[in-house]
């Protein structure tokens, strides 16, 4: 989890930390809709009922069928892997696939959870499930994500590094998609800010020909840590009457999870022993959590010529998150014992806390598409207008603390050492007569906060695609498109003042004494949530508070105006892809320097910046059939990583007297890669795969964060005179590389005898290695990128029989970066294990039972070295069971 405490962590390390689509996939599924919604083919295969493995009976070959439909969604439901592994084989480009039944074959609650199956993806977890992926090493803040071919937003600013461009894909449930798709070869008529890749959640449309159909599922389960309760339901409906089809998707999915975590903050100088720590802080959780996802597709062809759609859907969560934690805070007396033990005093009052963040939040993803496509004289013409809207709203954040004051004279000391799971810090206090005791603690601060931030854009595209015929290629086509996407960012916060008064613990305790973390930690008694607010009600807005919100302000534009141009077309079984895509950008943010004067006087000024560049994305990419299914590929292609909105912020963040600077740098120039791909594919019967490729990007301008002291000019920033101070900001560096290997393997075995036929297994690696200037002569992987990432999973379906386990495991990243190796952060190596199980009946129902992080799998992060951990939190496992239904009218 990404708490307020490690935020604290990154923040001292960095001091950064405070800060405030051309064109559709050049690739598609036999079956699928094409940009505008219409079916590409005559028939959607099923999948069938006796064998359970979802096989697409009676369908052409993918090779016939998916061949240069380019230009086309995966939008259908029922997807067969072995369409879905045609489409990767016949793509001009390198591309991954994973189908709606591949999904749901796993207990895969978000779509975070559903791309990390796929080679060549990390995942970022919290709160106990995947939120952030990185491609290729790459953060999420640097790739992409779209819906239908159209940019999502952001829905918080909470991503990895804090440039409020990754999207939480947790906010996206799996219930309502009809299939994901990342590229890692882009096109021109992509949109070029996909540093490491691009992430496409194709929505669900009505199969062609199809009469009134739904489908969906209703499963209910507990999460074994707290015994606490799930609920999970799907439903999906609709069909083609006449020139109209119409798809209707709703899923629901609550849960009421709680988390054991532990967080130790360490001293970092020569002075103390390297274990010693200044802070043990036990954090007792309950999330309760509704996610929501609807989705309309609505389609309308009177013709083979001309076809409208319409898109739209609504999809996040609200979670109440209550966290009770207490705190232990040596006061760095440390001294060494026998045995390795460290042993410190503790001063009091002060050094023993209890405390309680109450708090809600909902994170929400808005998205509403028109558009078209027409034949005219041999040229396809398609179009769309979208807006996208994330927002993220905070309605209260009630933070109180109670410290404990001794009955009675006391001389405490706390003794300790790194001799818990995964190195947590145990120890045992002694000289504290009743520090567990809720009659001996006083409530000494409380304070509230609200925030609302908004992502909004609006996109325009029209696109060309005409077949030509130039010497003696054959399948040529030519294609232009234009785009212009217009984006308003704005992030807001209020804080509140509440005065607290000697009000005791005791008041609104539980009077429940809570042992937790497997014994391990005695908790105390937990606050009672909703008690405070009742007693104090939100609070005022002090000055200070004044300050604070306008530090957290930022109001930012950005449009980009794009234009591609396309070529494609085979020499015998070479096939060829190449073009150009220009790109403009146009930026503007609005902000405030704001801090306190040499007196300590609370002053603002408001700040605005302008900025423009333009980029040129050339592509050429080269695909070559050594056999029907022995593939060769051969591409370049170029993107970009436009500055996260907190590094190029003109706010600044101002303290006169200390002669310190926060601020973003408007002024830096995004990031861009020239990517080289080779690889070899050998596709398998039954959707299966055997493939090796390697990877080399090429990096220049990659941001990071610096110190530095210069003078900063007076430009109606701050009171006074110019004056030399300490800056935090961020700055280019001259260039970076990622480089790697991945590795693919899926089969389903063929002739085993008996009741072993239907066996299969499949596992897929990726090595990357990447390279970075973080300080002066210091050089490390990039942040986010894990050396090694695997994925291995075992397989039987058998008259409607299906058994999956599947296991996931990445290596260690860099997550923040430090003033030194001892202070960088890292997210720690993690391996996860899920199973589920399924049985289809002959007619139009199955049950499942799915079990997940099967390892009970901790999330950690350290600082320097695994040994010293700042936070290691478990979830215990999750179990889910239902039914799912399929009723067709032909």
């Amino acid at each position: 989890m990404h708490s307020a405490k490690l935020r604290k962590a990154i923040l001292n390390a960095t001091a950064l930390a405070g800060l405030g689509a051309l064109g559709a996939p050049s690739h598609a599924f036999a079956f699928a809709l094409d940009a505008t919604g219409t079916s590409a083919t005559a028939n959607d295969a099923k999948p069938s009922a006796a064998d359970g493995n979802g096989a697409a009976n009676g369908a052409a070959s993918g090779a016939e069928i998916v061949k240069n439909l380019q230009g086309v969604h995966v939008v259908a439901p029922r997807t067969s892997a072995e369409v879905a592994r045609a489409t990767q084989k016949d793509a001009p480009n390198l591309i991954n696939i994973r189908t709606e039944e591949q999904i749901r074959a796993l207990p895969d609650t978000n779509t975070a959870e559903a791309v990390r199956r796929i080679p060549g993806i990390s995942m970022e977890t919290d709160e106990g499930e995947g939120r952030y992926v990185n491609i290729r090493g790459f953060d999420a803040d640097l790739n992409s994500t779209t819906y239908a071919g159209v940019r999502l937003l952001p829905t918080n600013n909470a991503s990895p590094f804090g440039g409020y461009r990754g999207v939480a894909l947790d906010s996206i449930p799996t219930g309502f998609i009809g299939a994901v798709e990342v590229t890692k070869s882009n096109l021109p008529s992509q949109d070029a800010e996909a540093l490491g890749g691009t992430i496409e959640v194709l929505p669900k449309t009505a199969p062609e020909e199809q009469g009134t159909f739904f489908e969906g599922n209703a499963g209910v389960g507990y999460e074994s840590l707290r015994g606490t309760p799930i609920t999970d339901f799907s439903l999906t409906g609709g069909g083609h009457y006449g020139p109209f089809s119409i798809m209707l998707t709703a899923s629901s999915h609550i849960d009421s999870r709680g988390i054991d975590d532990v967080e130790p903050a360490y001293f970092n100088d020569a002075a103390h022993p390297y274990q010693a720590v200044n802070d043990i802080e036990q954090r007792d959780y309950e999330l309760h959590r509704k996610r929501h996802g609807y989705a309309l597709d609505v389609g309308y062809q009177p013709d083979d010529d001309d076809q409208w759609y319409l898109r739209a859907f609504d999809a996040g969560y609200t979670e109440r998150y209550k966290r009770q934690f207490m705190d232990v805070l040596p006061d760095g007396n440390t001294t060494a014992q026998a045995g390795g033990t460290l042993q410190d005093t503790l001063t009091v009052p002060g050094a023993i806390t209890r405390s309680l963040r109450d708090e809600q939040e909902s994170s929400r993803e808005r998205f509403y598409m028109v558009g078209g496509q027409n034949v005219l004289a041999g040229t396809t013409i398609d179009y769309h207008a979208a807006y996208v809207e994330g927002t993220y709203k905070k309605p209260f954040d009630y933070n109180s603390t109670f410290t404990y004051s001794p009955p009675s004279a006391a001389a405490p000391t706390i003794s300790y050492g790194p001799t818990g799971p995964g190195h947590v810090p145990l120890y045992t206090i002694s000289g504290a007569p009743g520090y567990l005791d809720p009659a001996n603690y006083t409530l000494s601060s409380l304070g509230n906060s609200t925030a609302r931030n908004f992502d909004r854009e609006m996109s325009y595209a029209v696109n060309s695609k005409t077949p030509v015929e130039w010497g003696s290629l054959t399948d040529q086509d030519l294609q232009f498109g234009l785009s212009a996407r217009q984006r308003h960012k704005q992030t807001t916060a209020q804080p509140y003042t509440l005065t607290p008064t000697a009000l005791p613990l005791a008041a609104v305790s539980s009077g429940v004494y809570e042992t937790y973390y497997d014994g391990h930690y005695q908790n105390g008694v937990d606050i009672i949530p909703g008690a405070l607010q009742r007693v104090f009600g939100q609070g005022v807005i002090a000055p200070g508070d004044v300050i604070s919100s306008k530090q957290q302000y930022l109001d930012a534009h950005e449009d980009i105006y794009a234009a591609y141009g396309e070529y494609s077309g085979n020499y015998g079984n070479l096939g060829i892809l190449g073009g150009v895509r220009f790109e403009e950008t146009r930026d503007r943010g609005n902000a405030y320097s704001a801090g306190a004067d040499a007196a300590g006087n609370p002053f603002s000024y408001p700040v605005s910046t302008r900025h423009s560049y333009h980029n040129f994305f050339p592509s050429l990419q080269f695909r070559y059939e050594l056999s029907p299914d022995l593939v060769l590929r051969a591409a370049y292609s170029s993107t970009i990583g436009r500055p996260g909105y907190n590094q190029a912020n003109p706010a600044l963040a101002i303290d006169v007297g200390s002669g310190i600077v926060t601020t973003g740098n408007p002024s830096l120039k995004p990031a861009t890669a020239h990517s080289f791909d080779f690889s070899i594919e050998k596709y398998l019967p039954e959707g299966g795969i055997l493939s090796a490729g390697v990877f080399d990007k090429e990096i220049s301008n990659y941001i990071v964060p610096i110190e530095t002291t210069q003078q900063l000019p007076n430009n109606n920033l701050y009171p006074g005179n110019p004056q030399p101070f300490h800056i935090f900001t961020f700055e280019n560096i001259g260039s970076s590389y990622a480089r790697g290997l991945e590795l693919n393997w899926q089969q389903t075995f063929r002739g085993l005898p008996g009741w072993l036929d239907g066996l299969g297994a499949g596992a897929n690696y990726t090595w990357v290695d990447s390279r970075i200037e973080i300080r002066p002569g210091e050089y490390s992987l990039l942040p986010s990128t894990s050396r090694n990432t695997w994925n291995a999973m075992l397989f039987y379906k058998r008259a409607g029989l299906s058994l999956n386990l599947a296991a996931y495991s990445v290596s260690a990243d860099l997550f923040g970066i430090g003033t030194g190796r001892s202070s960088d952060i890292y997210n720690a190596s993690r391996t996860s294990m899920d199973f589920s199980a399924s049985y289809q009946f002959p007619e139009n129902w199955s049950i499942y039972f799915q079990a997940k992080n099967l390892l009970d799998t901790p999330h950690a992060f350290y600082q320097g070295t695994s040994d010293r951990p700042i936070q290691r939190e478990f979830y215990g496992r999750t179990y889910l069971a239902g039914v799912r239904f399929q009723f067709d009218s032909d």
